[in-house]
């Protein structure tokens, strides 16, 4: 047996734990141990500190900053001892020093002066589950249970709870009680299985009575010299705006998002008036956004109340931000077309930034209304940004993927059939092609990006994405200057 660790959880606030270092391993060793007990005592020794180490020290009453040289004196009263220096020679002597007063030590990257591991932890209410290679591969197991992080829903620990209360209530034998247990588990086992593949069945099975309903409706009223002529005559946007709807699908069903802001750039770039562009684009969106937010409620992927808080605000101003584009694209469409580059400039500076952060602290969501008015007011107004805003906003406080991205989408219906209601009632259906092109680009994307999805390296993704979008919008608030 080639891992012959033991897992035990230990409860943490009946020990002393005792860091020396206070640089970036430190910070970390002390965020992991606060994460899972918030009073958990720990002193770090160090000659001195990352400044993040003070802010986390305001924040944890029981986390003490002892600022000079590790003395032996340090490990008395001390439970459990944790290494994160850089001296090779001084890690050595604390082991030593430690192990003779029979203290168990950990050594960041280190596994020879260790004598337990601080595995990643994935933490969901009353579960927690460790992960550990061994001290080989630290990597994998932070992969795994980010992994597991996503695929575990948020109720989980509900369920665990009334499981606890069945259990309890369950009478006679220890073989009886078992049996019953098995069966509940069981069934929850099977519906989690088998609930996805009815409507995957029933999705293909309607496309496919979709195209046949249309192809023979289309077949009696158009004949195929019309179709040739349609074609024909088709404006050539058309066939670029395809292009771009299949570019745009690609990225957004890759990453969650930037389907609009990559739209809205390309087609300013052509010279496409800013209503055609927005109204296009949210016309469009408007069946992907349905389609997906319904799969997402379906799946329990949306929380009802913060749905509530994004999708009134968010109505609200989309139909502003599609008056206000109407308004200006009509009248002051040349000084407007540097300023909405300008904002997708922000937008993908945005994305850019929430790719390289390090690390997600979750904090508390304030003004989540005023959150939902401002993505829907730019996104109208820009053509896109709603998912950039709100959903990098949502995910950088921490909040669990799943639930940001199935109820941002759900909120997306709303916002985008409010601003084509708008757009639609205000200048008709002129920009019918431009439409067209994209919605018949993104579906024919949109199987390659479902393929695609989880698969890129999404940090280099995010960036790529942004800088395209930047340099595409940088270039016409130059041109403007010229």
């Amino acid at each position: 047996m080639e891992n012959t660790l033991f897992p035990i959880f230990l409860k943490t606030n009946n020990f002393n734990f005792l860091i020396v270092g206070g640089g970036n391993v430190g910070l970390e060793k002390a965020r992991t141990l606060l994460k899972q007990n918030q009073s958990t005592r720990i002193t770090v020794v160090s000659t001195c500190f990352k400044a993040d180490f003070f802010s986390l020290a305001e924040t944890s009453p029981h986390l003490v900053l002892v600022t000079r040289d590790f003395r032996e004196e340090d490990l008395i009263g001390k439970d459990l001892v944790v290494i994160a220096t850089n001296d090779a020679y001084l890690n050595k002597q604390i082991k030593r020093l430690a192990n003779e007063r029979k203290l168990f030590v950990n050594a960041a990257d280190q596994p020879d002066l260790c004598d337990f591991y601080l595995g990643s932890i994935v933490n969901k209410g009353q579960l927690k589950i460790a992960i550990s290679t061994n001290g080989k591969s630290p990597v994998l197991a932070r992969r795994l249970r980010e992994y597991l992080e996503e695929e575990m829903p948020e109720n989980i620990s509900e369920s665990i709870e009334n499981l606890n209360i069945y259990r309890s209530s369950l009478k006679g034998s220890l073989k009886h009680r078992l049996h019953h247990l098995n069966r509940a588990t069981t069934a929850l086992v099977a519906s989690g299985q088998n609930k996805r593949e009815p409507y995957i069945r029933l999705f293909y099975i309607t496309s496919l009575v979709l195209v046949f309903v249309l192809g023979y409706a289309i077949s009696n009223f158009v004949s195929i010299a019309e179709v040739k002529t349609v074609l024909s005559s088709m404006p050539s946007e058309f066939y670029y705006v395809l292009a771009i709807g299949f570019f745009a699908q690609l990225v957004d069903g890759a990453l969650g998002l930037g389907y609009g802001m990559t739209s809205a750039s390309a087609m300013m770039a052509m010279g496409i008036s800013l209503p055609a562009i927005s109204g296009s684009i949210h016309s469009a969106e408007m069946f992907s956004s349905a389609v997906s937010g319904y799969t997402h409620y379906k799946f329990g992927n949306v929380n009802k109340k913060l749905l509530l808080w994004l999708c009134v605000p968010g109505v609200v101003g989309a139909i502003l931000g599609s008056l206000f584009v109407i308004y200006i694209g009509s009248e002051y469409e040349y000084i407007a077309y540097p300023f909405v580059a300008l904002y997708l400039m922000i937008i993908a500076v945005r994305l850019i930034s929430l790719a390289l952060r390090s690390s997600v602290v979750r904090k508390k969501v304030k003004y989540v209304g005023i959150l939902g008015f401002s993505g829907g007011f730019f996104d109208a107004f820009g053509g896109g940004g709603w998912g950039p805003i709100v959903t990098s906003t949502l995910l950088t406080k921490g909040r669990p993927t799943h639930y940001v991205i199935g109820t941002v989408s759900l909120a997306e219906f709303f916002v985008t059939f409010a601003a084509s209601v708008v757009f639609f009632s205000s200048l008709g259906f002129g920009y019918w092609y431009i439409f067209l092109g994209l919605a018949i680009g993104g579906t024919l994307a949109a199987p390659l990006a479902a393929r695609l999805a989880g698969r890129l390296p999404k940090r280099l993704s995010y960036v790529l994405v942004g800088l395209l979008v930047f340099a595409a919008s940088l270039r016409i608030v130059l041109s403007f200057w010229k």
